[in-house]
């Protein structure tokens, strides 16, 4: 019997985690004391309990719930020294899963009030990543984020910031938020200045909504990865134009399960996405919420899913293929990918 390897130990890139979603449980707690801030009832007991809260966010009202606890998480985040806190500790752990590559998605819009305004609040997170980079060995860089329930010279503006920074480590520019609201197209010129200046078009798509949602980042946004996309499973049509673009999926199971998008975690489109040809990058998406690392992602696809150690050692290649690290450090994770299924 073939032994079974470690995924903790398989190089790979992590493409899809949100910055205040990183955080470990424990640091959101301590945060909280520190700042008097006062969490609701719900996300206190599943932080202390260690199980992550109920959510179900395919309708209205539980998405509403999912941002209140979310907004309250971040509401703990006022001082340099807390992201500087975050930043390390989302480090460690994507370290301790093996992750060779981050990259960590902000809307630096919702930390501003407390940071001193908007460019200082992304020059403090990225000042934090630069140097956690740099301490821990882990290659990290950011994408900026703009909210999709925000009005598109919101979005514009944000571009404009992301385009600045391209030269401190800001590698792409999304769109985040009910992806219900809000059309794609709303959002075309803010893409357009982030492509022009050469950053990753990397739009959420194809999770609350349907396949529709995933052509609307490709036609309208340009999308280089799409942030989720499993629905794009539905359209086989979707999925050859996704193939054949190689346009990078961030998959992430875990939160597809906790936000009912699909009941269990085999009912994910894991393998039809996989053999479609489809690249995929797996992400934790907010581990603070729906209770699981990268490493599990990875565990959930061989349990769930049947992915041999070839087949998770294929999609750790396609996460690296997909991200934005410069080709001496994709060369290393990939000779790494190659040693760990050879070992």
């Amino acid at each position: 019997m073939e032994r079974v390897r470690d995924v903790s130990e398989l190089p790979k890139a992590h493409l899809h985690l949100h910055f205040t979603g990183s955080m470990r449980p424990t640091t959101v707690l301590e945060l909280a004391d520190k700042h008097g801030v006062r969490l609701p009832d719900a996300l206190t007991e599943a932080l202390v309990g260690g199980e992550p809260p109920r959510l179900r966010a395919t309708d209205e009202r539980g998405w509403f719930r999912f941002q209140r606890l979310y907004d309250a998480a971040r509401s703990c985040l006022r001082e340099p020294e807390d992201i500087q806190r975050l930043v390390r500790e989302a480090a460690e752990e994507d370290v301790r899963d093996g992750s060779g590559w981050l990259e960590i998605q902000v809307d630096p819009t919702s930390y501003a009030p407390m940071l001193g305004g908007l460019i200082p609040a992304l020059e403090v997170i990225l000042d934090a990543v630069e140097t956690t980079s740099r301490e821990t060995g882990l290659g990290m860089r950011v994408l900026v984020a703009a909210n999709r329930m925000k009005h598109p010279l919101d979005a514009r503006t944000l571009a404009r910031l992301a385009v600045r920074y391209a030269d401190r480590g800001v590698v792409g520019f999304g769109l985040s938020n009910d992806e219900r609201r809000g059309m794609a197209r709303d959002f075309d010129r803010a893409f357009g200045i982030a492509r022009e200046a050469g950053l990753l078009s990397t739009p959420h798509g194809g999770e609350l909504a349907g396949p529709s949602s995933v052509r609307d980042c490709l036609d309208d946004l340009g999308a280089n990865r799409v942030g989720h996309g499993v629905r794009a499973a539905e359209d086989p049509r979707l999925m050859k134009r996704l193939a054949d673009r190689q346009v990078t999926c961030e998959v992430c199971p875990a939160s597809n399960v906790a936000l009912g998008v699909y009941e269990k975690p085999e009912d994910v489109p894991l393998r039809t996405l996989f053999e479609a040809g489809v690249p995929l990058a797996l992400g934790a998406d907010d581990p603070l919420l729906f209770g699981s690392r990268l490493a599990a992602q990875y565990e959930i696809a061989r349990r769930h899913h049947g992915f041999t150690d070839a087949e998770l050692a294929e999609v750790a290649r396609q996460s690296v293929r997909g991200s934005a690290a410069p080709e001496d450090v994709k060369a290393k994770l990939l000779a790494g990918v190659d040693d760990w299924l050879a070992s």
